[in-house]
């Protein structure tokens, strides 16, 4: 399987007005995602996906990788990675490089398991294709009380369990998580989002909150680079700590964990480095006597790409899916995902298991792909018009 061509689809959507929703990065307008499709000269395609600034990653695959990789075998994933990632360490190893990289190594692992004929989760040693899946919504709400709407839709939609987003006010947070746990009921779990907002002491404040309303896990309470923070909170609450979205690379993972700083690591093929890196650092958590939990916040194919690693592995959780009404999620695969008391069924088709609608892919398709439109969009922010993050968090203490 040679590889012949590589193409990227930088892809935006425009939230309406009335579904823009607010956060600790201030109010979110539109998504962003860059999807990849490698030709093979057989005629087989696989694809990938990044969730990062979409001009950098066209840069990285088009103008650098593109040309080292074409005429090499496709489903050799291991040199592949290796021959990526040398030639963007200086300026890589984490951020922007990475998630490129990972798109193509997950196309890869496509092409891999097309080509053998198994789907991605058989290749790892899994046993079935069913993965546990969440629902990621429950933002911000002028009024906690309109969550409990919003949970019990997402129980309806076949969801066992539901994440939201703390990190507005301490008032706010903790009257939302009761509000939340009355509307899903005992018998499902509710993660709780701190978006990064805290410190020790108010996290462990509200970790007891947490701990009283049976949250399955704490999650982000501090930024990514305080690794004290965290090291300080696990162990003095009863809430499992998460975190790695925003991590990258088997080596910033084995940071997170040696450092002992959570219970759960959050390792995204859309991030992080790809499906390969996902694999890496879930035998790494594994060794540690740790649990992984994918996060996922950008595209459909990131999703499965995630849910085949938790399939595999015993000491997978679940696999995150955003429900904030993203075409990423909802439109851009020919058979859009659906989770079926609490699951979500992968099936036996080889690789991946699932194609893009190359329609919605035109639909949503930025122009130019180094002209990103002015707006906030989620995690990035484009303009200065948008750089309006929410005030200082309001403490009762």
């Amino acid at each position: 399987m040679k590889i012949d061509r590589i193409d990227v689809h930088n892809l935006r959507f425009e939230y309406a007005p009335e579904h823009r929703f607010q956060y600790g990065g201030g109010r979110c307008t539109a998504r962003v995602t860059t999807l990849v499709a490698v030709y093979t000269a057989c005629g087989q395609v696989g694809f990938g996906s990044a969730y990062t600034h979409p001009a950098i990653a066209h840069l990285v695959i088009k103008h650098q990788l593109e040309p080292l990789l074409r005429g090499r075998n496709a489903t050799d994933v291991e040199a592949m990675w290796r021959t990526m990632y040398g030639v963007t360490r200086w300026y890589g190893r984490k951020g922007a490089a990475m998630s490129a990289l990972g798109a193509l190594d997950t196309a890869f692992w496509d092409l891999r398991g097309k080509a053998r004929g198994e789907p991605v989760w058989a290749m790892l040693g899994g046993k079935g294709g069913t993965c546990p899946a969440y629902a990621s919504a429950l933002l911000w709400k002028d009024d906690p009380a309109e969550l409990a709407a919003e949970a019990a839709a997402l129980v309806a939609r076949g969801f066992h369990r539901v994440k939201m987003r703390m990190g507005k006010s301490e008032a706010y947070d903790t009257q939302a998580v009761a509000i939340v746990r009355e509307a899903i009921g005992p018998d499902r779990d509710m993660m709780a989002d701190a978006g990064m907002r805290y410190h020790v002491d108010l996290a462990r404040r509200v970790g007891r909150a947490l701990e009283a309303h049976r949250v399955f896990w704490f999650e982000e309470p501090f930024a990514p680079e305080d690794l004290d923070a965290y090291a300080a909170l696990r162990g003095t609450v009863g809430v499992p700590i998460a975190a790695g979205e925003n991590e990258f690379g088997v080596q910033g993972f084995a940071e997170l964990i040696h450092r002992g700083a959570v219970d759960i690591v959050q390792p995204d093929a859309s991030r992080c480095g790809g499906l390969s890196e996902v694999v890496r650092t879930a035998h790494l958590a594994g060794e540690a006597g740790l649990r992984f939990a994918p996060h996922t916040w950008s595209d459909a194919l990131a999703v499965v790409a995630n849910a085949h690693v938790v399939a595999a592995m015993p000491h997978g959780l679940t696999v995150e899916i955003d429900q904030t009404g993203n075409p990423f999620i909802d439109t851009l695969l020919r058979e859009p995902l659906v989770v079926r008391d609490g699951m979500l069924d992968l099936g036996d088709r080889p690789g991946l298991g699932v194609e893009p609608d190359m329609s919605v892919v035109d639909r949503l398709r930025i122009a130019d792909p180094l002209d990103v439109p002015d707006g906030t969009y989620s995690d990035m922010v484009f303009g200065a018009a948008h750089l309006t993050p929410a005030g200082p968090y309001e403490e009762l203490s």
